[in-house]
This record gives structure tokens, sequence and C-alpha cells, in this order.
């Protein structure tokens, strides 16, 4: 129940952001993209920043790449920061946004994924929101690109575990700073206050650095949401099906900013809702419960189809890679990864999960079913 009640908060959400290009903005923005060995996938973020007049400075952190992400970044006119070494218990793209947040100037910080193509007007829309909802911190999820069918077929059931567990972008209250969930793709704060804040010193190990940051300000007392972002910006985030597989999988269960119990509560709420009722369904062992969910399992695959820029078949499909993506969910709770961009992470968070008491959690979980 817990499930269907946080899929229904769709019906009260704030409405999805619209680009706001002509908004007259009273304080300057500062734009910062990390990137690491991003030549050839900066360019569309680069280009719309260049023509937007409501940036003040578009700074580029080149993290140790080994291509001409630099080269691409100075030509396109932004300004480059050449990124120091990783230090000891940073995460490469934490450490990234703490260079460009110390060398950023103006009022707000916007940082965007190197991977993202804004729409004109992106600043407009998250800086205006932060601004008419009260946000000291937003984040916006965008339009997912996916250019093939095996993306289209996972993708879309990889997000559907997130809607179960957190419910959709855009709720009007704020939960607990334990259940606070973010988009590290695009974000928008204060500068001065976040680097009063420590900047992202305080989530300098983790992995899962976007919802690490969102829970560490709700804590601190900060108003932080989430809204959907969908209409400003597209986002091309794996090139295969196996790297959906592989990258998304290994961060969906958020194990570094996750306690075990929640962990456990989490992944029974991915198999019962999600995994199970179909399979009993045609097994002919399925209930009224397990009827109601696959109906709203299907009406998910509709609301969230304003979320891929390309659908077809296989999107359509996507509920039946629902049994394989619990598995993925599972494994990635019990086995997280460390290894990201070429580098490999002792997280602190990680090594601290009892894997035993994961998996015992999740059986009381499941028998409670």
């Amino acid at each position: 129940m817990a499930a269907l009640a946080r899929v229904a908060r769709g019906a009260r959400r704030l409405p999805p952001l619209s680009p706001e290009p002509d908004r007259a903005l009273s304080e300057a923005v500062s734009v910062v993209i990390p990137a690491r060995d991003e030549e050839h996938r900066i360019g569309p973020a680069l280009a719309a920043l260049a023509v937007d007049p409501q940036v003040a400075e578009v700074i580029v952190v080149d993290d140790c790449s080994s291509d001409r992400t630099a080269a691409v970044a100075a030509a396109a006119g932004a300004r480059v920061i050449v990124g120091a070494p990783l230090p000891d218990g940073w995460v490469g793209k934490p450490w990234a946004l703490q260079q460009g947040l110390e060398a950023a100037k103006a009022t707000w910080l916007v940082t965007l994924d190197a991977d993202v193509a804004p729409r004109r007007g992106l600043v407009g829309a998250v800086v205006g929101a932060a601004e008419a909802h009260g946000f000291d911190h937003l984040t916006a999820g965008g339009r997912f690109v996916c250019d093939t069918a095996g993306q289209r077929w996972l993708h879309p059931a990889m997000l559907a575990t997130l809607v179960v567990r957190f419910g959709p972008p855009g709720r009007t209250t704020m939960p607990s700073p334990s259940r606070v969930v973010a988009n590290g793709q695009c974000t928008v704060s204060r500068r001065a206050a976040l680097a009063a804040e420590g900047g992202y010193r305080p989530i300098a190990g983790h992995l899962t650095d976007d919802v690490a940051l969102a829970r560490h300000l709700a804590r601190s007392g900060w108003r932080v949401g989430f809204l959907d972002g969908t209409r400003l910006f597209d986002v091309r985030m794996h090139t295969s099906m196996a790297e959906v597989w592989r990258q998304w999988g290994r961060s969906l269960p958020m194990p570094d900013v996750t306690s075990r119990w929640w962990q456990a509560a989490d992944l029974a709420v991915v198999w019962l809702a999600l995994a199970l009722p179909l399979p009993r369904l045609l097994a002919r062992r399925g209930d009224r419960l397990d009827v109601v969910l696959a109906g709203v399992r299907l009406a998910l695959v509709a609301a969230t189809a304003p979320a891929y820029r390309y659908r077809g078949r296989a999107y359509w499909c996507s509920p039946l890679a629902d049994l394989p993506v619990a598995v993925r969910v599972a494994w990635g709770t019990v086995r997280p990864g460390t290894a990201w961009r070429g580098r490999t992470y002792d997280c602190p968070g990680e090594r601290r999960r009892s894997r035993v008491a994961v998996a015992r959690a999740v059986g009381r979980h499941l028998r409670r079913r």
C-alpha cells in the first residue's frame, strides 16, 4: 500500500517546469559543469549556454580528462578549470564540483552534467522556481534519450523503481531527510550559502553524491526540492542496454546514503509492487491486490512517457523488464559497485553495510505480504 500512496502523489505534485528564456533575473548565475572525458558529449550544453543571456559565466572543471574535453570547452567560450589531483577521501564528481564552487562568482550556482542538452531558458526556469517556491536547493529531472530498443525496454523499468520508492518529482511537502531524493544532472543553489555549509566537503566520499548532498542539506534545515524538468533538458545517460544495466543499476539502491532498514524496505517494495504481481497473475496465483498493482504499473508506463524522447514498442513493453530489474536492484543492494569513470573508490558507507542484515530485513518485509 505504501507504493500506491507514493504513486498517488502524482495527482498533487507541482507542474513540470517550462523554459523561461525571457525571465529577467535580478541576480547573476554561474553554471558549473564537471567533466571527465566528455569531448563527444559536452558540446550541446556549451552551445546552449553560450547564447543564454541569463548566464553570467560557464565554468568547466576538467577532471583529469584523457581526451580533448578542455579544448572543446575553451573553444566554446567556457572558463576551464584544470582539476587538481583527487585528494584522499574524495570521489571524483564532488571534488570537481567543489573546485567549480570555489571558482564561481555569481549569486546563484547552477550545476549541469556534461551529457545534458539544455533548452534555452533552463536557467531562468530553475532559478525562478527556486525563488517562487522558496527552495534553498533544487534539482530537476530531464527527459531521457534512449537510442536503442534495449535501452527503451530496460530504462523505464528502472525508473519505475524510483517512483514506487519515492513518488514522482514535484511533491509540495518535504519528506524526512532520510527519504529526500535528488537528480544531480541539474541543480541550483545560492552559491554563498552552499559554500558556508561546506560545499561538497560533507559528501566528499559518496558515489551517490546528489542524494547525499540533498539529504545533508535537508538535515541542516534547508528546503530541498526535486521538480520535473523534462521540458528543460534532454540527457543521454548511456549508449547501450548493457551500460544501463551496469551503471544505473549500480546506483539505484543508493547503498552509501541509505540505512539497512530502508534498503530492505525499498527492495521489498520493488519486488512486491513491480516484480511479482504479473508473474503471480500469469501463474493464476494472484489476488485482487496483484490485479490493482498490475493496473497501477500500466498506468505508470503512460504517466512516465513524457520522460522519454523516443519510446516505441520497446518502451510500452517495459513492465516485462520489472523482474530482471528487481534482481539487479537486489544485486546492487548486497554487492554495491565502487568503480566509476575509470576510478575505484573505497566508500565508507558501503564498507559499513552488512549484507546479512539487509537480506534478513528483506525477508521480514516479504513475509508480511
